[in-house]
């Protein structure tokens, strides 16, 4: 079985943040995310380093819609003419119309830094998009490739298993190589507004029971001691909705929990990180975590509120 290329999208101007990857079999070819469209070109080049031409490229797959992992796909698609787009069925109608997505991500950051993180996203035809049903094979050359339903961090999110592989975008969470000098650490991807702490952990165990004997999350590279992932990851995901209940629980207003969950997560790994003497041998390596601390923060908040306002909704109806 040919090797797995990890290419590294230079995501926000960061090495070893953001992955892609490519696979091949003969001479077939097949991406899985493409972060936006500024890292196509590293993508067209690491091809071109297998001999490969852009015409060969038979899958575009995505993981899950979220725009680190797919704002590049129609890019990558225009570049591919070839290349049939996979996705989840609840992906698929934003890949053909990413109205939606664009418009809620510019309200976020902005036109202007929209545009400067993730550049152009146009719509893919829909001719070229197929959803993959839950385990579900497709053959790339004569390597099949088996598609898992994965929710928890996103409810349109799979993995590919692919023989001894899996590929988990975000279900499997997030693995920078900076901080694995002491032995793996990884963290779980709580960022809103689909997070579902129960689907996670089922996520993650459904994975390990593939025996995969290496994962590929998109962030960032190869994990093969997968038991010492999952065991982190459910504990770091225990702790996240502990904390999400307490803030549901507490008195503070709506719109202080999210500050009050950022506190409480960076507390968890600063403790954490300083434990495996990362901040004593590095203060940056804080700056690895500060981003997605804040996003798990959004994510933990966003469900409390919900869960507020169902309380709140059914007690008005009595």
């Amino acid at each position: 079985m040919a090797d797995v290329i990890t290419i590294d999208c230079g995501y926000l101007e960061r090495d070893e943040f953001a992955a892609t990857y490519l696979i091949t079999d003969g001479d077939r070819a097949a991406f899985i995310d493409n972060n936006t469209a500024f890292a196509v070109p590293r993508m067209l080049e690491a091809l071109a380093g297998t001999g490969l031409m852009p015409e060969q490229v038979e899958f575009i797959i995505i993981t899950h819609v979220h725009l680190d992992h797919a704002g590049g796909t129609s890019a990558l698609a225009s570049a591919c003419p070839n290349a049939t787009i996979l996705a989840h069925p609840r992906a698929a109608r934003h890949i053909i119309d990413p109205s939606r997505l664009v418009a809620s991500s510019m309200a976020v950051y902005g036109e202007d830094r929209f545009r400067a993180m993730y550049g152009d996203i146009q719509p893919v035809p829909e001719q070229r998009v197929r959803v993959m049903a839950d385990d579900e094979t497709v053959a790339l050359g004569r390597r099949p490739l088996r598609f898992i339903h994965t929710r928890g961090h996103a409810n349109h999110h799979f993995c590919i298993v692919d023989g001894p592989n899996v590929f988990t975008g975000d279900a499997f969470g997030l693995r920078y190589p900076f901080l694995q000098r002491d032995g793996t650490f990884v963290i779980p991807s709580t960022s809103p507004t689909d997070f579902d702490g129960p689907l996670a952990r089922e996520s993650i165990l459904r994975i390990v029971d593939e025996r995969p004997q290496t994962v590929y999350p998109t962030h960032f590279g190869a994990v093969t001691d997968i038991d010492v992932a999952a065991g982190q990851l459910i504990r770091h995901l225990e702790f996240s909705e502990a904390v999400m209940l307490e803030a549901e629980a507490s008195d503070l207003p709506d719109d202080a929990l999210q500050r009050y969950l950022q506190g409480r997560l960076s507390d968890y790994y600063r403790g954490l990180l300083d434990a495996r003497g990362h901040l004593s041998a590095d203060p940056a390596a804080w700056d690895w975590l500060a981003n997605d601390i804040d996003l798990n923060a959004q994510g933990l908040a966003w469900v409390a509120n919900k869960r507020r306002r169902k309380v709140r909704q059914a007690a008005a109806k009595h």
